[in-house]
């Protein structure tokens, strides 16, 4: 099975062993940094250098899809397509000359699919989960005690769209940082009483690349050793690496074993909206989990019976 992760950071198609009642197992990885986001005009059409990248991408998924053998492949899109005002006509095209369905997901969408491979990933002991994943163009928070969240929310509190917003300098000065750090607490905060009001997390847990990034930097085991290795991130460890980052230029911050060049402009707002969200909802540690959209999507589809649609 194939899966195309449209973001707002890169484009990822994932080639996965996958069967129903079994473990989704990678088979192969291939990983492009559009950063789609920075091809929004004004923050909202699509430009054409954007929009022929893209097209690029996908015909280069779907050739490696048919060189590797994939059965089946699933096209999902997030943030930054989904704020294209242009976004459905540029899909549209790709369908149209690559007969490929390209599904944009809502941040909604994005939260219980990632809260379901969370869930997967832990099992039921955990009981109560509550699910921060940080993108390129949101954050995502979820509770639940089953495997659809009770309460889910997703808020424009991404690392690149805030970097690309708030923090212009290198490194940024201290104006800079309070101003988006007083934004993203008042966001998060209009929005906590619908996840709190279920009750405290019998545990809380991060995905995605920033909360991972963030772990390593703080002392957590590296990738290579496995996604069976328990990885944590403390709220202590946030606060400190708030601070180390917001004083560093990014060159710098490049050569911080674990953090990726790509990434690194982003890691600053990343960690700033990780600090807010632990200390809002009162998290003293979150641990990172392996899995997150890309497997939540695979599982959706391994639930349903041969010839059911894929509904998200």
């Amino acid at each position: 099975m194939g899966v195309l992760d449209i973001g707002s950071n890169t484009v990822h198609f994932l080639v996965m062993d996958a069967h129903q009642g079994g473990r989704p197992l990678p088979a192969y990885s291939h990983k492009t940094e559009l950063r789609l986001a920075e091809h929004l005009i004004d923050g909202h059409t699509l430009s054409d250098e954007g929009a022929g990248r893209l097209h690029e991408l996908v015909a280069e998924a779907l050739q490696i899809a048919e060189d590797k053998g994939v059965q089946e492949t699933l096209a999902f899109a997030t943030s930054a397509v989904r704020e294209a005002s242009n976004g459905e006509e540029v899909l549209a095209r790709i369908k149209s000359e690559l007969q490929t369905d390209i599904e944009v997901l809502s941040g909604i969408d994005e939260a219980r699919l990632t809260f379901l491979a969370v869930r997967r990933w832990f099992g039921w002991s955990s009981h109560r989960l509550q699910v921060f994943d940080i993108g390129g163009g949101s954050l995502e928070v979820a509770t639940g005690i089953d495997e659809q969240p009770d309460a889910a929310f997703s808020l424009p509190l991404g690392a690149g769209r805030l970097t690309r917003d708030w923090l212009t300098l290198d490194p940024p000065d201290r104006d800079q940082i309070r101003a988006l750090r007083r934004h993203v607490r008042a966001e998060i905060a209009d929005r906590i009483g619908s996840v709190t009001r279920f009750g405290p997390a019998d545990h809380a847990v991060a995905t995605s690349k920033t909360f991972k990034q963030l772990a390593r930097i703080a002392g957590a085991a590296p990738s290579a050793e496995g996604p069976f290795v328990r990885r944590l991130l403390t709220r202590t460890a946030v606060k400190e690496w708030c601070e180390r980052l917001s004083e560093m230029p990014i060159s710098t911050r490049m050569q911080i074993p674990g953090v990726s060049p790509g990434r690194a402009s982003q890691l600053l707002a990343g960690a700033i909206v990780a600090e807010a969200a632990m200390d809002l909802f009162d998290m003293e540690e979150l641990e990172i989990c392996p899995w997150a959209l890309r497997e939540g999507i695979i599982l959706r589809r391994l639930d349903l019976l041969p010839g059911e649609p894929l509904s998200f």
